[in-house]
């Protein structure tokens, strides 16, 4: 069973999400990276882009394949996880702290259809 932490809100495509006031902080689950295999490279946007929710914000390569990153929350990029473009394996040894991805601050309520950490469950099998 794979690490599901219950105060995330998460997404049936396997981002999570850490909403703290305005910002919103997004990654990919413990079950996505299982799933991937070893990370090996991260492409992420740039400062400044304004997502609405389901747009491609980047993408994750392993040694298996290359897999989207969906925006599970609407918003402008704050920030980007510059550590993993030289520490691309934070993805898979920390997927919920280092291995972190974007910070956005966000435009709009945080989306009603994500699922809380018992319903992610049910999808991550």
């Amino acid at each position: 069973m794979s690490n599901i932490p219950s105060d995330l809100k998460y997404t049936k495509s396997h981002e999570w999400v850490r909403v703290d006031g305005d910002v919103a902080t997004i990654g990919i689950t413990d079950f996505a990276q299982s799933e991937l295999g070893d990370v090996v490279y991260v492409e992420l946007p740039t400062v400044g882009k304004m997502l609405a929710v389901g747009d491609t914000f980047g993408s994750v390569e392993s040694v298996k394949t290359v897999s989207d990153l969906y925006a599970p929350v609407p918003g402008e990029i704050l920030e980007v996880n510059q550590d993993l473009v030289s520490a691309s394996e934070n993805v898979n040894t920390d997927p919920y702290g280092n291995g972190w991805m974007v910070k956005i601050r966000l435009t709009a309520s945080v989306p009603t259809d994500l699922l809380n950490a018992d319903d992610y469950g049910a999808v991550a099998v």
